[in-house]
């Protein structure tokens, strides 16, 4: 069945149309600051029309014929997956305590700095998880 522009849209359509952006990204069709702007509407899309309005533009790419990227390192060192969580882990924090910090800068709250309270114990969190990792193969066993 064809999609019609007024069909809703899975999350795999939106997941599609964000990596056909960063391909259009990757070849210089668009700037980082338009591909923020319409990668936030993507995730805000409803229905096909939604997403196809994002991508009208653009030429039409087919992921499936793009090169392959480049082969892995022969060995990965343990805990690569790992290291991409927690630098993941910390951005979301960033970005959560800087969006905060905004907010509570432009409100007219006086003095007292609220951000503390979402900034100090997910960071003490992620912390702790920095230092001491969050290995499942290791869990229950003393270090």
């Amino acid at each position: 069945m064809a999609a019609t522009p007024d069909m809703r849209a899975s999350d795999g359509d939106r997941d599609r149309v964000a990596a056909v952006l960063r391909e259009h990204t990757a070849q210089g069709r668009l700037t980082m600051e338009e591909f923020n702007e319409r990668l936030e509407h993507v995730y805000q899309g409803r229905t096909h029309g939604d997403l196809q309005r994002l991508t009208a533009d653009l030429p039409d790419i087919d992921l499936h014929t793009l090169p392959a990227a480049a082969p892995p390192p022969a060995k990965r060192p343990e805990g690569g997956n790992a290291q991409k969580g927690i630098r993941a882990a910390w951005t979301a924090w960033a970005s959560v305590v800087a969006v905060c910090s905004v907010v509570w800068a432009m409100s007219d709250f006086g003095g007292y700095f609220w951000p503390m309270w979402v900034a100090g114990p997910w960071g003490a969190i992620l912390l702790v998880s920095t230092f001491f990792g969050n290995d499942p193969r290791h869990r229950g066993e003393r270090r």
